[in-house]
């Protein structure tokens, strides 16, 4: 795939967690682990060792001397002064900084959301449900990708509840990439 050409090789500054990509396993990477960083989006990263692929949260950014995106805070808007359809666009715009670690493009693009809702709790807040796919059935990279979608619109102001389901029906097809998708993994 592109992209590959900008990797920059680092050792991590201590030990961290990781997720072995795509077995979806927790392993603790050690201090002076040598890695290759591969993607940087959405916050977390992508690294390759002699291990293999793992995922690195932004929590952990600073064990491979980077400091974690601030997440773009134009985009907050006030629990109490929020609209259904400002929401609707936070949280699209919210599961766009969520990615496959082993594909640049994020889950929206990719095709990989089925469905979101929103639903006003008695509170005044909203529920959020989303259902969502992946490019490989089996990939244990699921609900790492699933949690990952959930804790960032939990973190939405306005937001009580959020469900992430994955689903395989229909399955997933490459012909489900959005344009801008198709751009990126030259698929047209």
């Amino acid at each position: 795939m592109g992209g590959m050409n900008n990797v920059t090789t680092v050792e991590l500054t201590r030990d961290c967690d990781a997720v072995q990509i795509p077995a979806g396993n927790p392993e603790p990477l050690r201090a002076g682990t040598p890695v290759d960083i591969t993607q940087t989006l959405g916050g977390t990263y992508t690294v390759h060792t002699m291990g293999g692929l793992y995922r690195i949260s932004s929590k952990d950014a600073d064990a491979l001397g980077l400091r974690p995106e601030a997440i773009a805070s134009s985009n907050v808007v006030q629990a109490q002064t929020v609209s259904p359809e400002q929401l609707e666009k936070v949280v699209w715009d919210t599961l766009k900084t969520c990615y496959d670690p082993e594909i640049p493009v994020n889950i929206v693009d990719l095709g990989l959301i089925y469905d979101m809702h929103l639903e006003r709790q008695a509170s005044g807040g909203y529920k959020i449900g989303v259902k969502m796919t992946l490019t490989a059935p089996g990939c244990g990279m699921g609900t790492v990708i699933a949690g990952d979608a959930q804790q960032k619109l939990l973190d939405l102001p306005g937001v009580q509840g959020a469900e992430v389901e994955i689903v395989w029906d229909p399955p997933w097809h490459q012909s489900m990439i959005a344009a801008e998708g198709r751009r990126i993994l030259g698929l047209d």
